[in-house]
Order: C-alpha cells, then sequence, then structure tokens
C-alpha cells in the first residue's frame, strides 16, 4: 500500500490504517472482558481467596501456573530476537519489534499474577522493606525487574529512527514522537552511537533472560516437595520458555499479517525459519521431559513415584498425556515435512496451550502429593480463577492493539536498510557480469 507520506510502508508506519470502525469494537470488547476479570479480582480481594479454589494442599493454583506461563512466553520477543541479531539472520528484520512488544507486555501480565495470588497486594510492600536474599522469591522479583528494564530499553532503541521518521512526516501525536525521538537525525555519529548500544543491549539481554527462567525454576527445585526437587529444572525451564514463547510470536505474526495486511512483509520463509526453530525446540523438550521422568522413575522413591503415578495415570493423566501431544505428537506431525503456514499456526497453538499443560503438570500434582502423610488432595479452579486468566489473555491483547494503534509493528529503517542493501548487491553482480561476462 502506497500513500504521499510513508509510500510502500504506510501499512506499517502511519497509525491512520490501525485506526477506524473495527479498531473501537475490539477495543470495547477487550475492555469488557478486562472489565469483568477485574469485577472478579475486586470480589476475591473483598470476600478471601475462599472464592478460588486454593486450600491448605493446593495453596498454589493457576494464578501461579498463568505466572509461569507468562514470564516464558516473554522469551519470545527479547531472547530469540537477540539472538536473531547476534546470529545477523537477515530474514529477522521484519520480524523482531513484534517479538520486543511481546515481552514488554507479557511481563506486566505476569507480574500481576503473584499479586493477585497474594490475597493482600497493599502488603507486597513488605517483600522490599523486610525481604531476606535467602528466598528464591526475592531472587526472582530482582530478576524479573531487571529483565523488564532490559527488555523495554532493548524494545526503545531501535524505535528511535522510525520515531524520527515519523516526528519529520508530520503525523498525528507529532509531541509523542518528538520525544521518543530523542533528537535523532540519522546523522552517521548518531547511527554509529545507537547500533553500538542495541549491540551492547543484545549481548547483554541475553543472560539476563537466561537467568529469570532460571530463578523461576528454583522457586520450585529449591523445595524438597515431591517433583519439584531436581537440577534439570534451571535449563528445562528455560527450553520451555524458549519453547512457548516462539510458538506465541508466530501465532501473533499471523494475526497481525492478516489483520494489518503484512503479507509483503512476513513472507512465508519467515514461518518456514520460525518453524524449524519450534520443531527443534520440541525436540529438546521431549529430552527434558524423557530426562527428568527417566530419573524419577529409576530410584522408584516412594514419594516421587506417587505423584509420577498420579500423573501418568492417575487424575492429571489426562492432562499430562495432552501436554506430550501438544507439545510432541503435533509439532512432529505439521513440522517435520512441510511447513506452509497453516501447519506451523495449528503447531504454534497446540504448542503454547501444551506448554500452559505443562505448567499445570509440574505445580498441582506435588502439591495434592505431599511428603507428610496425608491423603491425596485435589484441586479445581473456580470461576474467578477461570475469569481472571481469560481477562490476561484480553489484557495481552489490548496491549498490542494500543502500541499498533500508535507505533509502527516492523522496524521500518532495518527493512529500508535490507532493501538499499539488496539494491547494491544487484547492482555489483551486474557490474561484475558486464565487466567479465564469460564468467557468469
Amino acid at each position: 500500500m502506497k500513500d504521499e507520506h510513508f509510500g510502500e510502508d504506510a501499512v506499517v508506519f502511519d497509525p491512520i490504517y490501525k485506526s477506524g470502525k473495527r479498531f473501537y469494537i475490539v477495543l470495547a470488547v477487550l475492555l469488557a472482558i478486562i472489565f469483568l476479570a477485574n469485577s472478579m479480582y475486586v470480589r476475591q480481594y473483598l470476600l478471601g481467596l475462599g472464592v478460588t479454589g486454593l486450600n491448605n494442599q493446593a495453596y498454589w493454583g493457576i494464578f501461579m501456573v498463568n505466572f509461569v506461563f507468562w514470564i516464558g512466553i516473554s522469551h519470545a520477543g527479547t531472547l530469540i530476537s537477540a539472538i536473531l541479531r547476534l546470529a545477523n539472520a537477515q530474514w529477522r528484520r521484519p520480524v523482531t519489534r513484534m517479538a520486543e512488544v511481546i515481552t514488554a507486555i507479557v511481563l506486566m501480565i505476569g507480574g500481576i499474577f503473584p499479586a493477585i495470588h497474594v490475597g493482600r497486594p497493599d502488603r507486597l510492600i513488605n517483600l522490599f522493606i523486610y525481604g531476606r536474599y535467602q528466598s528464591p522469591f526475592l531472587w526472582d522479583i530482582t530478576a524479573i525487574m531487571t529483565y523488564f528494564t532490559a527488555s523495554l530499553t532493548y524494545l526503545f532503541l531501535p524505535m528511535i529512527p522510525d520515531m524520527a521518521m515519523m516526528r519529520d512526516k508530520g503525523t498525528k501525536f507529532k509531541w509523542l514522537y518528538t520525544i521518543l525521538a530523542w533528537g535523532y537525525e540519522g546523522t552517521e555519529r548518531q547511527k554509529h552511537v545507537l547500533e553500538k548500544a542495541i549491540s551492547i543491549m543484545m549481548v547483554l539481554v541475553i543472560p539476563v533472560a537466561v537467568a529469570v527462567h532460571t530463578v523461576i525454576a528454583y522457586l520450585f527445585s529449591m523445595t524438597v516437595l515431591p517433583a519439584w526437587h531436581s537440577t534439570i529444572f534451571g535449563p528445562y525451564f528455560v527450553a520451555g520458555a524458549i519453547f512457548s514463547g516462539t510458538a506465541a510470536l508466530i501465532i501473533v505474526m499471523i494475526a497481525l499479517r492478516k489483520i494489518y495486511h503484512l503479507e509483503s512483509y512476513l513472507k512465508e520463509i519467515h514461518f518456514k525459519h520460525l518453524g524449524t526453530i519450534l520443531l527443534i525446540m520440541s525436540l529438546t523438550w521431549a529430552y527434558f521431559t524423557f530426562s527428568e521422568y527417566l530419573t524419577t522413575f529409576y530410584p522408584h522413591e516412594h514419594h516421587e513415584m506417587r505423584v509420577f503415578w498420579y500423573k501418568l495415570t492417575g487424575e492429571y493423566a489426562f492432562y499430562f498425556w495432552g501436554m506430550v501431544v501438544c507439545n510432541l505428537v503435533i509439532p512432529l506431525l505439521f513440522l517435520s515435512f512441510k511447513k506452509d503456514i497453516t501447519g506451523v499456526c495449528i503447531a504454534s497453538i497446540f504448542v503454547v496451550i501444551g506448554m500452559w499443560l505443562e505448567r499445570l503438570n509440574i505445580i498441582i500434582p506435588s502439591l495434592v502429593n505431599p511428603r507428610l502423610p496425608y491423603p491425596t488432595g485435589s484441586y479445581m479452579p473456580s470461576a474467578t480463577e477461570i475469569l481472571i486468566f481469560v481477562g490476561s489473555f484480553a489484557l495481552f491483547c489490548l496491549g498490542y492493539l494500543l502500541y499498533a494503534r500508535f507505533f509502527p509493528l516492523i522496524t521500518v529503517w532495518e527493512v529500508q536498510e535490507e532493501r538499499e542493501h539488496g539494491v547494491e548487491e544487484a547492482k555489483k553482480q551486474m557490474e561484475s557480469y558486464l565487466s567479465h561476462p564469460g564468467k557468469a
């Protein structure tokens, strides 16, 4: 699509293309869902955690499942984007911005769930006043806050040239783009400083991202509950986070490609590459899962086996085998051979579902089968928990909708650089051919 201001990049550059009647209809629906979820939380706050399905044994429910799930999704952005930049994968250019936005949004959503789970969020300040760093909870808070700061910085830096372009084109909200452009004029010195800053953040953000989900794994593995006290949980959680993050990124890309007509930017080759990454992570996840359950089964320790059989043949067998089908069987079927957009999308949807089930399988079975001589407990989420969970998805969609309303979904300056580089390469090849036609 072309216009007098932005040429063929108008579809991703000018917010006017992202507004209209449909925008406000979707906005109203999302706000209604969020309002309903917020009402359920207010009810929980007034009546207490008794309105949830939590009990003395299952003191962590789907609130904490959602916390681990959303923080895992955050790896779709900063980590995947940084690795692709570091590897200098040229096909990454239309993808990185969408990935980085996911990280910024889901970190905020994930951070909400521990506060919801506390029951008295007004007392969270005590964690900072009286908290002790012997507790993995404090490690977790520190890691997530560091990751959030680094991710926002990593998202903002590549946005600066695009903000300058929007400022200079005189679009709506010029005052906002003027502030965010930070006086960028595109001089050689500014380009050099910006590229250096992006490179530094690219290197720094990878270990921070790995540390975040490793520390979240420590919340479980530092305890002695059966099936939690495991040395493999750190890398297992990191691999699962990259797995679910890649799947979430693919779903978002396909949705935005359809809604905003980004077919000329998000091409089939992008989904083939991401489908390959998804397949590799599926096999990696399967390896870690097999290792975890094999080392549980072989020693045959009584309390560990109680949880083991509870998952494989007991009340959670449906969720366990559903997790295996979603995370291994379906990706193998759809991604092993021809990776078209439809197949990659189907596999990604099932992977997101499967990774949520994985978090559920990790948390609940160990809690309802403790080492103490108690009978096996039970847990069933209430309508309050389910509606708040649905509200978190609506909040994610709202965050992305508002971002797309005001900012480009694709790093336009990088795409333009790629085009210019391609033109230069074509010219050099043509000159070489004209000079030495016999060597063509």
